[in-house]
Parts: structure tokens; sequence; C-alpha cells
């Protein structure tokens, strides 16, 4: 069996209206993605205060999957009339009936992170090697599995502290490889929070198979907690944002580390946060960049 991809681009006025035409118009699913990500027009939606309230993007990549016997134009078609706009630009492309588990797999590898840091499925066997620590990772639905160059760059950062009884927090965890990689390199205690509910139960899950002590806590319980380490791994716009909240987190004498920044928005980080604290580049990667900084004791 295949079936029919058809990807219009559409602007954020009317992405959520069209997503739910086409599926009126008969689509099995339909998902919208930002047109710009991995760009400088990137533009993150968090939901955290202040940061962009809408549920779309400026520019939008409306992916609709239909039936392999469908006509695709006449659904695009239909699913504009309905929104009251014209037929959008829209591609097409036929997708295979394939053994999916297997083509996911094969897409992840394991990663070494670092000399002693890596990030391996459990579908494959951990490396021959007495003084690895690995991390059992599967990808799902949060974000987070190593083979991002953000996320391997604050799995770095934080492979070149000294961690043993320190505390750590990882602000934005995600599939929580930042807290179970903290935890593995001897951290306690270590904790970590996400706006994303499907965030908590990824890091619960991921730090009981990789046998780690991690506390998730919601946002909203967040004020007051410090931590010598954190670390958070987002997007430029939310992280301006949460500057005075991330820096209030890190106890006296603490450290601090920022990713999910482009190099060209380097300095306009680093002028968000210089009333707090000085940053600067722990190391750069694929164009993206890890910003850390000390909190005086």
């Amino acid at each position: 069996m295949t079936w029919i991809e058809a990807v219009c681009l559409c602007d954020e006025a009317v992405a959520e209206a069209l997503s739910e035409a086409l599926m009126a118009a008969g689509a099995l699913s339909v998902s919208v993605e930002d047109a710009d990500a991995g760009g400088a027009a990137e533009k993150a939606i968090f939901g955290e205060p202040g940061s962009p309230t809408g549920q779309v993007w400026n520019r939008n990549r409306v992916v609709a999957l239909l039936d392999g016997g469908a006509d695709a134009a006449a659904v695009v078609a239909t699913a504009a009339a309905a929104c009251g706009i014209a037929p959008p630009a829209h591609d097409c492309r036929h997708v295979a009936e394939q053994d999916w588990v297997r083509q996911t797999q094969a897409q992840f590898d394991p990663i070494r992170v670092s000399q002693r840091l890596w990030i391996v499925p459990t579908w494959h066997d951990a490396p021959d090697d007495p003084a690895a620590t690995v991390i059992r990772l599967d990808p799902g639905l949060a974000f987070g599995t190593g083979s991002h160059p953000t996320t391997r760059l604050c799995l770095r950062w934080l492979d070149s502290l000294a961690l043993a009884g320190h505390s750590v927090l990882d602000y934005g965890c995600g599939s929580g490889i930042l807290a179970i990689a903290a935890a593995k390199l001897g951290a306690a205690p270590v904790r970590a929070t996400d706006i994303d509910p499907q965030a908590g139960i990824a890091t619960r899950d991921n730090a009981m198979a990789n046998q780690s002590e991690v506390r998730f806590i919601d946002v909203d319980r967040t004020n007051g907690v410090k931590a010598d380490v954190v670390v958070a791994n987002i997007l430029t716009n939310p992280l301006k944002v949460l500057a005075p909240a991330l820096v209030g987190h890190v106890a006296p004498g603490g450290r601090l580390a920022l990713s999910g920044i482009l190099e060209e928005q380097e300095a306009e980080v680093i002028a968000a946060y210089a009333p707090l604290i000085h940053l600067a580049r722990f190391a750069l990667e694929d164009g993206w960049t890890c910003l850390t900084g000390a909190v005086r004791a």
C-alpha cells in the first residue's frame, strides 16, 4: 500500500484552519511544521511567560497524508475553498509502505559524544569500553536523542565539569537526556523541568531505564529551586525571555549553560544576560553555540 504526502506552504493566519479543513476533506493525518526551522527565522513556540502566544509559526509547512488513490490537488482545493482562500502552492510525493520500525531504528546508531559519554539506543549493544558512560535512549515524542549539535554541546559541557556531589537543574529537559547524563556523571540531586507534559513522562521513563536518580518537577513549582549547575537547551527567544529565571536558579558560585543558539544569535543572548551574568562561548558545532557563565559566590 502507498500513501500520498501533500505539503502546503501557508502563513500563520490560515495554518490551523487549513489543517482542520484538510482533515475534513479526507486527509488521514495532518501536521504543521515551521517552514523556517534550522534557520535564523526559526520561531520558538514554548508557551513560556512573555514568549510568542501563537500556536503556529510565521511561515508554515502543512503536511497532509492521503490515501494512495486520493486526488491530492482536489483535496487541497476543497480544503482551501472551505477556508475561503485560493489553493496554496503544494508539492506531492508517494510514500511507499515500509517496515517503519526498522526504518526508524536504522536512523539511530550509537553516538559517542565525548571521551566517555555514549548515547546508545536499546537495540544496539553497548560499546566494549569499561570506561564508557552509557545513556540508553530511544527516539520518542520528546526532544533530545543526542543527534542534534545543541544536545551534544550541552553533554560535552556537563562532561567537562566535576559534577560529583553537585546539584543540577535541566531546564527544558525534553527526553531528560541532560539530566540523566548529569546523574550518571555523579551529580546529585538532579532535577528536570519542562512545560510539555510529554517531557515529564519521557524523562521519568528514561531515567528509570538508565537507573538514574532524576526528579521531574513542574515549571510552576520551580520557584526557589537553585542548583550548582543549570543547563537550558531551548532556543534563543525563550532563553532571552527566561534570563532572570534561569540565572535565579543558579546557586551562588554555580554555573549556567545555554544552548539552542545559532552562531549569529550569540551576541544578542550574551547582551540579554549581561546585566545578570557574564556569558562566553564554550563551543561551536555546525552553526550552533553553547554559552556558559558563573554566578558569583
